[in-house]
C-alpha cells in the first residue's frame, strides 16, 4: 500500500469517529509524506494544526494508524515551509497554554456550520474551532480583527455555541458597550449602602465564567477607570485558564489610548486578522444566502455577479441587497429576477460607484476587488507576488480581452515600457494555458466589465 491510499484509509477511518466540522478542520487537508523508521510524517496546512493535532488528537491518530497498518508509529507534523527548506517551527511560541438559567447572551443562528470560509477569514476560522474544542488550552486570548461587516461577531458566537454544545462551561458574550454600562452602574452607586453587592454581582458576572467573549473592545478607550477593572478581569480569568476572546476593528497595537500594559496581554495569545472577502467568497456567501429562498432558482448568475462586485467590504451590506432584490421582485408583481430589476433595485443603495475614465481602470478596478489588493498597489513599483500576479493578470485582459495597446496599458499601470506589458502577458498566458482554474477566475473577472 502506498503513502496515499494508506492515508486515505486513515481519514476514513478518523472521519467515522470525530465531528464532521472537526475532520474538515484539522484531517481534510492533511497529507502523509513519509515513513522513516518508526516515525510517520504529516504534511499540515498551519502551525495551529501542527499544535492541535500533536496536543489534542495523538492518542486517536496513533491509534487509528495502528488499525491500518499493523504496526506503532509517532507522528510527526510539518508545515510545507519546513518540509521545503528543512526546517523546524516552533509553536509553542504562538499562544500560552451545568449552565441552565446562566444568560449566555449567545445567538444559536450563529455556528461553525453556516459560516462561510475563504482565503480571507480561514486562518481566523481554524483557530476559532481550535479554541472551541479546547478553550483555555490553546490559544489565550484570541484576539480577532479587522473592519465592521466580516464576519468576526459570527465567529466569536459560533465559538460560544460550540463551547455550550459540547460542555458544561459557561460562557458569556457581551459587547464593549456593555461592558461599560455595567461598571458605570457601579460607579455610580458607589456611595449606596449597596453598593458592594453591585460591585460582587458584577465580578461574578464576568470572572465566574470558563469563556469570556468581547465584542468591540477598542471602544473601551478613552476610559481609564473601566480599562483598569478590564486588567483586573483578564487577570483573574487568565490566571486561572479561562478562555478570553476580544473582537475589535483594529489591532492591538493600533488602539490608540489603549493602555499598554492591555496591548501587551492581548498579545500574549493568538492574533488574527479577517480581509475583506475575495470575488469567489462573496459569491459563495450569495449562494449560501440564497440557497433556501423560493426564488433560488429565478436568481440568474449576472444578477449574483452584480452584487458580488458591487459588495466588495462589508457581508451585511451584501446580505442587505439580496433582501431587497426579492422585496423588489416581490413588490413588483413577483417579476423575473434580471439584471435590469436589481439594478434598479439597487439604484440608491450602492452608494459608492466605480468610477473610471476608462475601460483599462474599469479592469483595474475589477480585479483589485477579486484579489484585495488597490488600484495603487497595480501602479506601484513593488514585486511582491500578491501584487504582482493581480498586476500581470489585469495587463493580460487589458490585452487579450479588451486588445488595448502595450504602450497605453504600460502608461496606465505606472509609466510601464512596453517591454514589461508583454512580458506580464506572455507569463499570464502560459498560467492559463496550465490552470483551469485560473482560466475560469479570469473569466468571472472578463464577465464583469461586460456589466459597465
Amino acid at each position: 500500500m502506498n503513502l496515499d491510499n494508506m492515508w486515505i484509509s486513515f481519514l476514513e477511518k478518523i472521519k467515522n469517529k470525530i465531528s464532521n466540522i472537526s475532520y474538515e478542520t484539522w484531517f481534510s487537508e492533511t497529507k502523509l509524506i513519509g515513513l522513516e523508521n518508526d516515525t510517520a510524517k504529516v504534511q499540515v496546512p498551519y502551525h495551529v494544526h501542527k499544535k492541535n493535532l500533536s496536543e489534542n488528537y495523538i492518542d486517536i491518530i496513533e491509534e487509528t494508524f495502528q488499525e491500518v497498518t499493523g504496526t506503532n508509529f509517532k507522528f510527526e507534523f510539518l508545515l510545507e515551509e519546513e518540509v521545503e527548506k528543512n526546517i523546524e517551527i516552533n509553536t509553542e511560541e504562538i499562544g500560552i497554554p451545568s449552565n441552565e438559567n446562566f444568560t449566555t447572551n449567545l445567538d444559536s443562528r450563529y455556528s461553525f456550520e453556516n459560516y462561510i470560509i475563504g482565503k480571507s477569514n480561514k486562518f481566523a476560522a481554524t483557530s476559532a474551532i481550535a479554541v472551541a474544542e479546547h478553550p483555555g488550552k490553546m490559544y489565550n486570548p484570541l484576539f480577532i480583527y479587522g473592519p465592521s461587516g466580516l464576519g468576526k461577531t459570527h465567529l466569536m458566537q459560533a465559538i460560544g455555541n460550540f463551547v455550550v454544545k459540547n460542555s458544561a462551561k459557561r460562557v458569556l458574550y457581551i459587547t464593549c458597550d456593555n461592558f461599560l454600562n455595567d461598571f458605570v452602574e457601579i460607579c455610580r452607586r458607589n456611595g449606596d449602602s449597596n453598593n458592594f453587592e453591585v460591585t460582587k454581582q458584577f465580578k461574578s458576572k464576568y470572572r465566574d465564567v470558563d469563556v469570556l467573549i468581547i465584542d468591540d473592545i477598542h471602544n473601551i478607550v478613552g476610559a481609564t477607570s473601566a480599562q483598569q477593572e478590564f486588567f483586573n478581569t483578564f487577570n483573574d480569568l487568565y490566571n486561572n485558564e479561562k478562555q478570553i476572546i476580544i473582537s475589535s476593528d483594529r489591532s492591538p497595537d493600533d488602539i490608540k489610548r489603549l493602555e499598554e500594559r492591555l496591548k501587551t496581554r492581548f498579545n500574549w495569545g493568538l492574533t488574527v486578522s479577517i480581509e475583506p472577502p475575495d470575488f469567489e467568497l462573496r459569491m459563495n456567501i450569495i449562494n449560501k444566502k440564497i440557497e433556501n429562498h423560493e426564488l433560488k432558482t429565478d436568481f440568474p448568475l449576472d444578477v449574483k455577479e452584480y452584487i458580488a462586485s458591487n459588495c466588495t467590504s462589508d457581508i451585511r451590506k451584501l446580505e442587505g441587497a439580496l433582501t431587497r432584490v426579492f422585496a423588489y421582485a416581490t413588490i413588483m408583481n413577483g417579476s423575473d429576477i434580471t439584471l435590469d430589476l436589481a439594478t434598479e433595485a439597487l439604484k440608491d443603495y450602492f452608494v459608492t460607484r466605480i468610477e473610471a475614465k476608462n475601460n483599462i481602470e474599469q479592469v483595474m478596478h475589477i480585479v483589485c476587488s477579486n484579489y484585495n489588493v488597490s488600484v495603487d498597489d497595480l501602479k506601484s513599483k513593488r514585486r511582491i507576488s500578491t501584487i504582482t500576479q493581480p498586476r500581470q493578470v489585469a495587463m493580460y485582459i487589458c490585452r487579450m480581452y479588451l486588445n488595448e495597446n502595450l504602450v497605453k496599458i504600460g502608461n496606465e499601470f505606472g509609466g510601464r515600457n512596453h517591454t514589461t506589458v508583454m512580458h506580464g502577458v506572455d507569463k499570464i498566458k502560459k498560467e492559463v494555458d496550465k490552470s483551469d482554474e485560473l482560466k475560469s477566475e479570469i473569466q468571472k473577472m472578463v464577465n464583469q466589465i461586460k456589466m459597465f
